[in-house]
């Protein structure tokens, strides 16, 4: 019999660190329900019991075979992941985790050789993606509020667990003569794991217009309270649930094919990376761009800014 301690769903996201992140803990479930899997498969009656070979054996076969759910071979990113909530999970049993077993260890390096260890990187969506994006959104509930989603979410550089847990009340409007300005509050988040709060301040601008759209999204929906963002019936009709992460994702993918940008290359993270991209390339100070995104390191930061700027004043643009 499996340890129900640790495959009951609620009982592992309670045993988990209260410092984690939401998404940590899901990619911490997933991890743990896809090694559970892997022991039944291989006939390991209990997975807290297996051995560092069955262990490195478990992440040969997560890079090398298709993941029974979704048909794709998993990146090295995500593999490290579940490596962590392997190591975690036997460390909350009280048991030495065989992650840290030179065998295991070795394996994964050799994984890391075979199949690289760069990121994917996902299509910063930029300024003129945004625009053309929000002109293909329908005039329709469902439409503006994609539409909002779309453009707040660039002009606060958010990840999608952030526009996600937005309420109504993390809002406020400013009028500043006839400029509108915004303050978002964000609860919790990456970089603010104790939920101490940060605050962005929000420009409507003439083009992307988030505090205009967003507006529209609130009037035209009623919503006065709760969640800012809402799941929808077909009809149109609210249901009065926040979106899930995974939606962000969806409505990205599902204009961006609209745009006649490949999907396959956009992810919840492409409205962040494009924040920073484009300004970077209209020449915004670094200590700017770090008061909208909140990161906290600014090598960070600076890894969008060298893309940006790979083919500005290019050392070969003289003689190639």
């Amino acid at each position: 019999m499996l340890d129900p301690d640790f495959t009951d769903r609620d009982s592992y996201s309670e045993g988990l660190p209260s410092e984690l992140s939401d998404n940590t803990r899901t990619a911490y479930q997933k991890g743990w329900n896809r090694f559970v899997e892997y022991c039944v498969a291989e006939h390991i009656p209990i997975p807290l019991s297996a051995s560092p070979e069955q262990v490195a054996h478990f992440f040969v076969q997560l890079a090398t075979q298709p993941s029974p759910h979704s048909g794709v071979v998993l990146a090295m990113g995500t593999i490290m992941l579940y490596k962590s909530a392997v190591n975690k999970t036997f460390l909350m049993a009280g048991k030495p985790s065989p992650t840290s077993h030179p065998l295991v260890q070795a394996t994964i390096r050799g994984l890391h050789r075979v199949k690289g260890s760069t990121n994917r990187r996902v299509e910063a969506l930029r300024e003129h993606h945004i625009e053309s994006m929000l002109q293909v959104c329908p005039d329709t509930l469902i439409g503006k509020r994609d539409s909002a989603i779309i453009a707040v979410g660039f002009a606060a550089a958010m990840r999608r667990s952030e526009i996600c847990s937005l309420c109504v009340e993390d809002v406020e409007f400013l009028l500043d003569g006839e400029e509108h300005r915004m303050w978002l509050t964000i609860r919790r988040s990456k970089t603010d794991q104790q939920g101490r709060g940060q605050r962005v301040a929000v420009l409507d601008g003439r083009r992307i217009r988030p505090i205009a759209r967003l507006r529209i999204w609130l009037e035209d929906s009623g919503i006065t309270d709760g969640p800012l963002f809402q799941t929808m019936k077909r009809g149109g009709g609210l249901r009065g649930r926040p979106m899930h992460h995974s939606d962000i994702p969806r409505i990205l993918k599902h204009y961006a094919a609209l745009i006649g940008l490949n999907p396959r290359d956009v992810a919840g993270h492409s409205l962040r990376a494009g924040f920073v991209t484009s300004a970077a390339v209209h020449h915004a100070r670094l200590d700017k761009i770090m008061e909208v995104t909140r990161h906290a390191n600014p090598a960070t930061v600076m890894r969008y800014i060298r893309d940006a700027d790979a083919f500005a004043d290019h050392a070969g643009q003289r003689f190639l």
